[in-house]
């Protein structure tokens, strides 16, 4: 697991054992930081728990944590049990606003949307289907903010099968304001799930985010989008227009009419389609629709990508253990994203599996320690002339970006590598 080590400086950059202090609290001192430790490395090498062929290897995976053995199952379900739903909400805001400072975050285009996971939970669960054609099971659901640009995931929640996207919206919105402090209205793009006037209209009073979704192909609006006269619409090129009219929210209190931004593919007399959005900020229709909302799919890729590194399947539903280690899970990634950084664009295209079996799981190495300084030796890497520009004489390069190479969780001992 020699691998693994190449995190331990993104560690560092990150300061995780500083966001493990303030998670654990002052129960448990130091072994809890290197119980959780242990928690991020194996979502990095996207493994679950010593479930994995029951073992890993002591000598590298261990060590790394610094740990001189690997937790039990029954370990890491106490330390999990034991801290609380709003201590990983502060280890995500903690998180989100480090990363948000090194350049993880831009701010203006977000996307939300609900990633629901089988659940082996023995309670007793309302069953949800993923696709229409599936059939039913339990799930888990959870609930994802991603920065549409830098395609990072900024925060999560997690919940219930009975909890609904308008109430899950809300709490996950108001996480990231914590983290991002907007001084703008930043756009949210989401599905047709967050179409509800109860949504829409706590987001316009709230005023903080400005929200786009579709609105549902139902024969309502069907017939209602075709009972547009061709002059509502503007031409922007041959086969598309668009238009901008009033929608009304129902509702006592749903406020003035929102903007309601349609597309029309196609050119009258002949048959043409409509495609309709609502917004709670009068902005520019064709830079919301072209440009702003296809980035939305940035976020089915990312659950693609990254979801085995702990959003792929849940045993428990208990809060405070599904939070705990989904938000460990974040720093797992945040780690490896910035690892990937340092990767040829091949290496860093692969998914989360792919990059912890035939990268971190196939470099090949020994360890030694050498004054105070603990030497990683890679033989024949992969890349290795292209990672060793990045990491050889790595507490000069750590001390140069005004970092301290000394590495808590291991004594105070220095980091560095070798490529042989």
């Amino acid at each position: 697991m020699v691998g693994l080590w190449l995190l331990v400086p993104e560690h560092l950059r990150l300061g995780t054992w500083d966001l493990l202090g303030g998670w654990a609290g002052g129960g448990g001192g130091d072994i809890s930081r290197r119980l959780a430790m242990q928690l991020i490395h194996e979502s990095a090498l996207c493994l679950s728990g010593l479930r994995h062929k029951r073992t890993l290897n002591h000598q590298g995976f261990a060590l790394a944590n610094g740990l001189p053995f690997i937790a039990t199952d029954v370990a890491i379900h106490e330390l999990l049990a034991a801290h609380t739903v709003q201590q990983a909400q502060q280890l995500q805001i903690a998180l989100g606003r480090i990363r948000k400072s090194r350049g993880h975050f831009i701010g203006r285009l977000l996307a939300m949307d609900p990633h629901r996971m089988p659940s082996y939970s023995k309670r007793r669960m309302r069953k949800r289907k993923a696709h229409p054609r599936d059939r039913a099971a339990k799930m888990a659901q959870t609930f994802f903010c991603l920065d549409a640009e830098t395609t990072q995931p900024v925060c999560m929640i997690t919940g219930t099968v009975a909890r609904t996207v308008t109430a899950a919206t809300a709490e996950l919105l108001g996480l990231t304001e914590a983290i991002l402090n907007p001084t703008s209205n930043p756009l949210v793009v989401a599905d047709c799930e967050h179409f509800t006037a109860e949504l829409l209209s706590e987001v316009r009073r709230a005023g903080r985010f400005d929200l786009l979704v579709p609105m549902p192909s139902q024969p309502y609006f069907r017939k209602r989008l075709q009972a547009l006269r061709p002059e509502e619409f503007t031409p922007r090129w041959a086969g598309y227009a668009t238009a901008k009219v009033p929608y009304d929210l129902r509702g006592e209190d749903s406020g003035p009419p929102l903007p309601m931004m349609v597309q029309r593919s196609g050119e009258p007399p002949q048959p043409c389609t409509f495609k309709s959005f609502v917004c709670t900020a009068d902005r520019d229709e064709v830079d919301a629709l072209c440009r702003d909302f296809p980035k939305r799919w940035h976020i089915e890729e990312f659950f693609r990508i990254h979801q085995a590194l702990g959003w792929q399947k849940a045993g428990t539903q208990n809060g405070n253990i599904r939070y705990g280690r989904m938000s460990l899970a974040l720093l797992a990634q945040a780690s490896l994203h910035q690892l990937r950084e340092h990767l040829d664009d091949e290496t860093a295209s692969w998914d989360a599996p792919h990059l912890a079996k035939d990268f971190l799981g196939a470099l090949e190495g020994d360890i030694r320690v050498h004054d105070e300084t603990i030497v990683v030796t890679y033989y024949n890497a992969p890349k290795g002339a292209q990672v060793r520009e990045h990491y050889e004489r790595l507490p000069q390069r750590l001390c140069g970006e005004g970092i301290d190479p000394r590495i808590p969780w291991l004594y105070d001992f220095k980091l560095d590598f070798r490529f042989r």
